[in-house]
């Protein structure tokens, strides 16, 4: 399979040079630098180094992925951050349940090994509890959400919809993965620590994600809105009934809650019916979409291979 390497960077010029280094010793001279318009060195060690270096119309990583993607026709994408804290070495075994037909998006999980320092204090905190927050939310076993080094089929990153400019592109690209039917795993990966100041924001950038991992739900599955919906009413129904048998055995009568109680676990219970409903009929969508998808491309593969017959 053709495999693009594609690295987005912000003046990188102390590491760049290193990461495509590395990626070219293992075999991949196919390399992407998509430049958030760097007021250092860094576009001229990118091409020094042998790598294509485009110029991001807008600004943030997300959109700079999001304008790669339009650029690459490769049958895999390898997204790398351009700061060294990945190691060019364990791209293969990111590409790998690919080669093998098991996976469409692979994510490097990096909570497996990472060097002592990679991870700040609050940094740590902070990626368990969106992680956390995700796996909450969206009932898949993923605990590294927003890792920065993974690969991608064209079929994914050709169907993706990306909206988010910033650090959410990598929350963003998980959830429409998911959203699209495609599978996703992830697999061990090294984190080493930055050599430079990090753009990220824990504080500011944290909310931004956490916002972000429950926006995107309605793009996943719109019926866990029901789902919290139909469980607060229910719950809202349980603390009123029991107030209302409390009161009872004190010989004081509450006829009117004790009808909004069975209105609100009623209520309940209907709209989380209906949100079963909605989650049978929305992921039979994404399976026929993501079908029609495969489909598209093998008539795409079989009109190339007339033409060069």
């Amino acid at each position: 399979m053709s495999v693009c390497i594609l690295i987005p960077t912000l003046n990188e010029e102390d590491s760049i040079g290193d990461v495509i280094d590395g990626f070219i010793r293992e075999g991949f001279d196919n390399i992407l630098v998509i430049d958030g318009g760097s007021m250092d060195k860094t576009r001229e060690i990118a091409k020094s180094k042998g790598a294509k270096v485009v110029v991001q119309s807008g600004k943030g990583k997300g959109q700079a992925v999001s304008e790669a993607f339009q650029i690459l026709d490769d049958e895999i994408v390898v997204l790398v951050d351009g700061d060294g804290t990945y190691l060019p070495s364990e791209a293969k075994n990111l590409i790998e349940p690919i080669e093998k037909g098991i996976a469409d998006h692979v994510v490097g999980n990096r909570f497996a090994r990472f060097e002592r320092g990679a991870f700040t204090r609050l940094n740590l905190i902070g990626n368990k509890l969106l992680n956390f927050f995700f796996r909450l939310s969206y009932g898949i076993e993923l605990h590294d959400i927003l890792s920065g080094y993974r690969a991608l089929k064209r079929e994914v990153y050709k169907n993706v919809e990306l909206k988010k400019e910033g650090f959410e592109i990598e929350t963003e690209l998980t959830v429409e993965t998911l959203a699209k039917g495609f599978r996703i795993v992830e697999v061990p990966i090294t984190y080493k620590k930055r050599g430079g100041k990090t753009k990220l924001n824990p504080i500011k950038d944290g909310f931004r994600i956490a916002a972000t991992i429950y926006s995107l739900i309605k793009r996943y599955s719109p019926a866990r809105y029901f789902y919290f919906v139909g469980t607060l009413l229910i719950f809202a129904g349980f603390l009123l009934g029991l107030y209302v048998t409390v009161e009872w055995f004190k010989d004081v009568s509450h006829s009117l809650l004790a009808v909004l109680t069975a209105l609100l676990v009623i209520s309940g219970l209907q709209v989380l019916i209906f949100g079963v409903i909605s989650e049978f009929v929305f992921k039979g969508n994404a399976e026929m979409r993501r079908e029609m998808m495969l489909l598209k491309n093998e008539v795409r593969e079989l009109r190339n291979e007339i033409r060069r017959r």
